[in-house]
This record gives structure tokens, sequence and C-alpha cells, in this order.
């Protein structure tokens, strides 16, 4: 049974060990994101997007390695083991899981982000039935970024065209508006997850802002829906 969905975004600099010096400019990106899976029950599935689809049990073990420190991260309290090669929405979600919620326990979807709209949206509808199937509650955490274009010292470079793009996809997500995101652009980041949410969610009974924000040039939202 699906309980409720947290949305927040996947920037290595959300972990404080990654960011450094910058650390402090994130607290409230921050906090927004423990709110926001402060409403999920223990048991979790996190959809995120990656170069192919990958799954990824509560038994996995991360490291980000790859992003400068050995910090390792599980997807379940009691795992343990050598770490897997994961995507950087499931190290985000073993980061949060043992941040905020170390009762969590975590099953990891990434989807390929050369899905089209279509083919995201039957995902989204196929990972609700098999939620629903479940006898017991359900969080789904969304990990997915904007458009990274914002700004001038945006990672992709600066794109004024941009900022109402991003300005429109945090307006659905604040609002809930599922179908919005099944016109999203290519450009938007985690656009595969957004649809596959959108699949998933079909209409939210509720939907709250927790933060939107674009601190590096990149678009980063949190937020809880309601089904």
């Amino acid at each position: 049974m699906l309980s409720a969905i947290a949305l927040i975004p996947s920037p290595p600099v959300l972990v404080p060990e990654l960011a450094g010096g910058a650390a402090a400019e994130l607290t409230d990106l921050r906090d927004a994101v423990v709110s926001a899976v402060a409403e999920l029950p223990p048991r979790w599935v996190a959809v995120g997007v990656a170069d192919a689809d990958i799954e990824a049990g509560p038994q996995t073990v991360g490291t980000f390695a790859g992003y400068g420190v050995d910090l390792r991260v599980t997807l379940s309290p009691g795992a343990a083991g050598e770490p897997s090669a994961l995507p950087l929405c499931a190290l985000i979600a073993g980061w949060v899981r043992g941040a905020a919620r170390t009762d969590a326990s975590v099953e990891v979807r990434a989807y390929a982000a050369g899905h089209d709209a279509d083919a995201a949206v039957r995902h989204g509808r196929r990972l609700r039935a098999r939620i629903e199937e479940a006898t017991d509650p359900v969080g789904v955490l969304v990990i997915a970024d904007g458009l990274n274009t914002l700004t001038p010292s945006a990672p992709g470079g600066h794109e004024p065209d941009s900022v109402p793009v991003q300005a429109a996809l945090d307006d659905a997500l604040a609002a809930g508006d599922a179908a919005a995101l099944t016109r999203l652009p290519s450009a938007v980041i985690g656009r595969v997850a957004y649809q596959v949410l959108a699949g998933l969610a079909e209409t939210p009974r509720s939907a709250k802002e927790l933060y939107r924000g674009a601190p590096y040039g990149v678009g980063y939202f949190a937020g809880v829906w309601k089904p």
C-alpha cells in the first residue's frame, strides 16, 4: 500500500562530508530533505535516473568514493559487505536513510535517462501496482534534479530560457500536477524520474512544497505528495 511520496534532489553536496565549506549554504535544503523523508513509513522504494535501468535491494552497500570521499552508505540497517557500484540516486537514498531515518529499508529503482515519457509513465504504473500488493505501508522516495542551466555559474552553462521552465516544474511539483510532468523537456535532468512519478501518483490527494531553489544554478525541489 502506497502511503506517501517524498521528493528530494540528488546533489552530492547534500552530504556534509562532500560539501566542505559549502555545507552551511545548504542547511535549508538539507532540513527540507529530512522533513520530507520523515513522512515516509520505514519501507521505501527509491526512484531515480541512471545510465541504464538498475535495481538495488535493501542489503546493498555503496560508497561516495567516486565523488572524492570513501563514505559508505547502506540501504538498510543490517546491510554489510563490499560496496557495489551504484548510481548517484541510490547513494543519496542510502545517505538520507542513514542520516535521517536509520530505521528505514530502501529498494532502489533507477530508470534509464533515455526512456520517453510514455515508457516512464508505464514504469510508474507498474511500480504502483506492485506497491499496492504489499500489505504494509510503502513510501516512495523520488530523487531528481531540475535544469542545470539556471545561472551563469551553472554546470550546464547559462540558458536564460530555462528559468521559466524550472519555475513551471517547481509549480507542478508544488501543486501535485502529474499531468504537467509528462510534458517535461529533455533538458530536465530528472525528467524520467518525474515522469515515473506521474504514472505512479496520477492524481495525488495533496502536495506540499518544502524547498525550491537553485543555489548552484541547478533546480532543486523538496516536498511531499500524498496519494
